[in-house]
């Protein structure tokens, strides 16, 4: 009996947080923390699924049929998805899902948890292609967004499928560069506060395309990926000034990034210059897209004065993580310092190799 075993690792945004549904670039990366899938062939015609964690059991044929998928369904969206690439099963297998990834705590736990299906079936059953991370992170997208119609970009499957530290380009022709393969003094603080993901991205989204779209109608040839920030003043006399934030946020966090992609590249890396940009990432997410709760506040406010170089909230907002870039010889103070602030847990993490069989 054919036995298959999966590791699908966490995400966390380094820069870019609400920015990936704009078509502009991030900058994230896989973390050592795990969804691990362990499947056996069984002689039914059904994946029997024992989600350990969650004590949730759901048995689905396969043969089944796509005609209603509910609402962030994402078992039956993906096995619809990889069926149009040449993926089809063929054979029943009883499969067991644990891991130590953080569930709604802007980890990204539930895209490391498609992939690790998709990573699955495409070993099981074949595709009509060869199966590079590149097809995993594109099959996890189109099941976890394009077919449920989220708001959410394509950050964390590409993040989780294909590992290390990308610079991707979320554009409608998505492409990456992997720009380091690994960052030392990664720390991740889980405020314990289920983040808003749906509704938060939703609204943040609309706003930001609303205020785009009143730039093109005056200027029909904008393309934000193209704009400075230092052109702000250009373009927001077109927009209503309920707006203007959103704007505002978007050419700013595009800089940021941009900042930190070339540093990123570079050598040797200026930490302390690196956690100032993510510092002031976080301004605006706090600030201006206004995602933060006073528990994370106070997880940022510890986290530095306990000499962390930068830290910011990562994920959708309203609750979630943070990640801190520590100096390695204060990582236990930093971790220290965001139980202080409330803190759930904290814990250093490293760059992953993304999504593989083991």
């Amino acid at each position: 009996m054919k036995k298959i075993s999966v590791k699908s690792p966490g995400r966390t945004c380094l820069f870019g947080d609400h920015q990936d549904y704009l078509g502009l670039p991030v900058i994230a990366c896989a973390i050592d923390r795990y969804i691990t899938l362990n499947a056996m062939e069984n002689s039914s015609s059904f994946f029997k699924i024992n989600l350990l964690d969650t004590k949730e059991k759901r048995d689905i044929s396969i043969h089944q049929e796509f005609e209603n998928i509910d609402r962030e369904d994402h078992f039956m969206s993906a096995l619809k998805v990889v069926q149009k690439y040449g993926c089809i099963p063929d054979k029943g297998y009883d499969i067991q899902i644990t891991g130590n990834l953080p569930i709604n705590a802007g980890v990204s736990s539930s895209s490391a948890l498609i992939i690790a299906w998709i990573r699955f079936l495409l070993e099981a059953f074949g595709a009509g292609q060869e199966v590079t991370p590149v097809l995993v992170s594109r099959i996890a997208y189109e099941a976890e967004v394009l077919e449920h119609n989220s708001p959410g970009g394509l950050m964390d499957q590409y993040s989780i499928g294909i590992g290390n530290v990308l610079f991707i380009d979320t554009r409608d022709n998505a492409s990456y560069e992997v720009i380091q393969n690994t960052v030392q003094g990664l720390i991740v603080g889980e405020s314990g506060i289920k983040k808003e993901t749906i509704n938060t991205l939703g609204d943040l989204r609309g706003k930001a395309l609303e205020a785009i779209k009143y730039v093109k109608g005056k200027k029909p040839d904008f393309d934000i990926n193209q704009t400075l920030f230092e052109e702000y003043d250009e373009y927001e006399k077109y927009i209503p000034s309920a707006l203007k934030p959103y704007f505002f946020a978007a050419l700013k966090n595009h800089s940021i990034t941009l900042k930190a992609l070339e540093e990123f590249k570079k050598p040797y890396l200026d930490m302390s210059y690196l956690g100032e940009l993510m510092n002031q990432h976080h301004a605006i997410l706090k600030d201006i897209l206004k995602i933060t709760v006073p528990r994370i506040d106070n997880m940022v406010k510890n986290a530095l004065e306990a000499g962390a170089y930068g830290v910011k909230i990562v994920g959708s907002g309203g609750g979630g993580s943070i990640i801190a870039l520590s100096p390695k010889d204060k990582e236990q103070e930093v971790i220290n310092a965001i139980l202080k602030g409330e803190g759930k847990a904290a814990y250093v993490v490293n760059v992953d190799e993304g999504a593989r069989i083991v």
